[in-house]
């Protein structure tokens, strides 16, 4: 299988590309440096040179707080992006698949979202990703709309990293207990990628590790499996309220997602999200990779 995957030099765009390497897929990957999204002609150009049977769509604007004041920047990425990215796709007969989030909710619900639930983004970033959600839906035959949340990994900064760097320099780490989600380990999330892209089963699926935490239940979490891992941290944990600091984007309060899609079409789950992390970190504390 040709492979084309945007956004390769993030987090989980490198990822992607190594797994399906590893698998055998002749695999072109397109960080920001290669290929402007943002440009119809460079993305027509791209799929045609290269001739995918599948476009694996990461690149995306992920900066939640910085959307609310550069909002023609998201829109430019998310939603202008998608719409070249989905052309490109159609035009060559490629599958397309669209890395969406859980930001498309409204964070208010009280049980795990479905793939058909009415989508309410409350923040700049999760309109931009709504609409590239309807650019997807509108101009593919052949696409697959995958929601996420919470992704870590080995390239790039994340959650974490970011724990296990304060937890050595701080004395006290606070950490908001009042939003729940799952982590999600952009490894795992790599493996369903290359399963579904195999398929035909076309539509939008959540695909998060199960299991649901907090923030704080997951930091708590990150300080266990570092000690496991021989990695020390110092820092004394303590709980507190998402009204405690106060951002430019409103983080969803609610945000699990249910699998119901995956488990309809027959296809694998992810694991459980502290099979994922422990993996992550033996595997961080293995290579001496450090804690950026």
């Amino acid at each position: 299988m040709k492979v084309l995957v945007t956004g390769a030099e993030g987090q989980l765009g490198r990822d992607v590309t190594a797994l399906f390497q590893q698998a055998g897929h002749q695999v072109l990957g397109c960080g920001r440096s290669m290929l402007d999204i943002t440009r119809w002609d460079a993305c027509q150009q791209a799929v045609n040179d290269f001739g995918p049977d599948t476009i694996v769509h990461c690149a995306a604007y992920t900066a939640v707080d910085a959307a609310e004041t550069d909002i023609d920047g998201a829109y430019r990425v998310n939603a202008i992006g998608t719409r070249n990215m989905t052309t490109a796709a159609e035009n060559c007969g490629a599958k397309l698949v669209y890395i969406s989030t859980d930001y498309v909710f409204n964070g208010r619900s009280s049980v795990p979202y479905r793939e058909y639930d009415e989508t309410d983004p409350q923040s700049v970033y999760g309109k931009t990703k709504r609409a590239g959600e309807q650019f997807v839906q509108s101009l593919s035959t052949r696409y697959f709309i995958v929601r996420t949340s919470w992704v870590y990994g080995a390239h790039g900064a994340n959650f974490v990293k970011t724990m296990l760097r304060l937890g050595q320099e701080k004395p006290v780490l606070q950490v908001v207990n009042d939003q729940l989600g799952s982590p999600t380990f952009t490894v795992d999330l790599s493996r369903f990628l290359h399963e579904l892209v195999q398929t035909e089963k076309y539509g939008i699926y959540h695909a998060s590790n199960a299991g649901q935490c907090t923030w704080f239940d997951f930091t708590r979490a990150i300080f266990d499996e570092a000690g496991k891992a021989g990695i020390q941290l110092t820092a004394r944990l303590e709980p507190c309220t998402t009204a405690q600091f106060p951002r430019p984007a409103p983080r969803p309060a609610y945000s699990v997602m249910d699998h119901m899609a995956i488990r309809a079409n027959g296809l694998t789950d992810l694991r459980d999200w502290r099979e994922g992390l422990h993996d992550f970190i033996q595997d961080l504390s293995t290579r001496n990779q450090g804690i950026e």
